[in-house]
């Protein structure tokens, strides 16, 4: 009985370009994505080095009960002594204005002079105490409204810079990002490649569809048959005889 054999099959250029993707393809199946150091340095902007110096200068910013001493005025003493320089000239000018008084009344040198003497010295030191603390008091203040101006003013310089430095990190932190990205599409190259290639190749196949291919084999011969059962020659010659097939 004859066989028949069908074999689809492409056209020689068409399976080697099938071949071509497959062996390019493979390999990346294999291949294991890791992260990638593109620049050197890693993808996370650190703080910018004007935003690590605004830190250390706050860090150093102090406001203790000794501040106010920077902004003392130097000349605080000299105003202080001319102010009660005036007062001592005011009190002795004061105390003769008595003596002379308690003279035309004829108390000089008496006891009730004694007393207004006394009192009116009295008055006239509190007086010069009073104006000395306040002079220093009023020193005081002011050193410490300049400390804290002066404070806040460091603060508020600090903010500025650090908000400077924050923007160097931001511009600092896109180009990151941006080697990040390129480092990224250089490892998803050979993937892309074969991405876009792929459907490109399938679209061609698919218009050249598989050729199919029949084959028939004839059966065997009589003689092939009895040799495939083991019959020999002689066999054979014995039985064409016998049949008449041979005189």
């Amino acid at each position: 009985m004859a066989t028949t054999t069908q074999i689809s099959q492409r056209e020689p250029f068409i399976q080697a370009a099938g071949m071509g993707i497959t062996e390019a393809g493979l390999p990346l199946l294999k291949t294991a994505l890791t992260p990638q150091d593109y620049t050197g340095r890693e993808f996370v902007a650190d703080r910018s080095q004007l935003e690590k110096d605004v830190a250390t200068r706050g860090a150093a910013l102090t406001y203790g009960p000794d501040a106010y001493q920077e902004f003392m005025s130097p000349y605080q003493r000299e105003v202080i002594d001319a102010t009660t320089a005036a007062l001592d000239r005011q009190q002795q000018q004061g105390i003769a204005a008595l003596r002379q008084r308690a003279q035309q009344a004829g108390a000089f040198g008496g006891g009730r002079e004694a007393a207004m003497l006394g009192e009116y010295q009295a008055v006239g030191d509190i007086q010069r105490a009073l104006a000395e603390a306040q002079l220093l008091q009023q020193g005081f203040q002011q050193a410490q409204a300049g400390a804290l101006s002066n404070l806040q003013a460091q603060q508020g310089l600090g903010q500025y810079q650090a908000s400077l430095g924050g923007q160097e990190r931001a511009i600092d932190q896109a180009q990151l990002t941006a080697d990040a990205q390129e480092a990224r599409e250089m490892q998803l190259e050979p993937f892309t490649r074969l991405g876009l290639v792929t459907p490109q190749l399938a679209s061609v196949i698919g218009g050249f569809p598989a050729q199919t291919i029949q084959t028939t084999t004839p059966p065997p011969s009589f003689g092939q048959q009895a040799l495939g059962l083991g019959i020999g020659a002689a066999g054979l010659a014995g039985a064409a005889k016998k049949f008449g097939l041979l005189t």
